[in-house]
């Protein structure tokens, strides 16, 4: 019996993906790097922003990382203030969610955004207190692929590992969830390909929220 659902942030309950281009070129701007497109934003996020950082000045041509330092905190700064830039969700995510609030089941969120910042996008799309549990990238907690985030969770709510299911969208999301012993459902709508959720293995792989309730519930 499910119990709960722990989902991914970036790329699976929301598209944040002009937010985090937007702020990534403006960091980028300001040391005089070229620019990026969404198309590989989407290679360079799901690790943490200092992860993404990285990426996009190696692409941009800073390959000694010269500008990395003054980068993240400049990109902390800039996303403070943008984090909500054109963020939506994806079609069929309101409706799934109170679905599964009406059966009881208890909904999560686990991110490697900061902290701070999920829960600045959750609670602005989806209202305070609408999910049970809601954790970003924070001291003490390694970043997924680390499955301490998930026990986390999995304790707070009182619920074991049989009883929940993971979703995301990345490679991350599919070693986390596997990882910690979850069901894990691979989401195609996000920021990666199918083909590297099929290279995981995990138990599902959807293409449309609805599926969670035709196919897997």
């Amino acid at each position: 019996m499910i119990r709960c659902c722990i989902f991914d942030l970036d790329g699976t309950l929301l598209n944040t993906l002009n937010a985090l281009t937007y702020t990534t070129n403006l960091v980028l701007a300001q040391s005089g790097c070229r620019q990026i497109d969404e198309t590989h934003m989407k290679q360079f996020v799901g690790d943490g922003y200092k992860k993404q950082i990285e990426r996009a000045l190696r692409f941009s041509g800073d390959a000694a990382m010269v500008h990395y330092d003054k980068s993240l905190a400049l990109y902390q700064e800039l996303f403070a203030k943008h984090c909500m830039y054109q963020v939506v969700p994806y079609e069929g995510i309101p409706k799934i969610l109170d679905y599964l609030k009406s059966q009881k089941i208890k909904i999560a969120v686990l991110s490697n955004k900061p902290h701070a910042r999920t829960l600045e996008n959750i609670e602005t799309i989806f209202g305070k207190g609408y999910f049970d549990y809601i954790a970003g990238e924070r001291p003490g907690i390694p970043k997924k692929p680390d499955p301490t985030g998930v026990f986390m969770i999995l304790k707070a709510l009182d619920v074991k590992a049989e009883e929940c299911l993971y979703f995301g969208d990345t490679n991350t999301d599919m070693k986390t969830g596997l990882g910690a012993g979850l069901v894990t459902v691979g989401v195609t709508w996000g920021f990666r390909e199918r083909e590297e959720l099929e290279s995981f293995h995990p138990q599902y792989i959807i293409d449309h929220p609805d599926e969670i309730r035709t196919k897997i519930l």
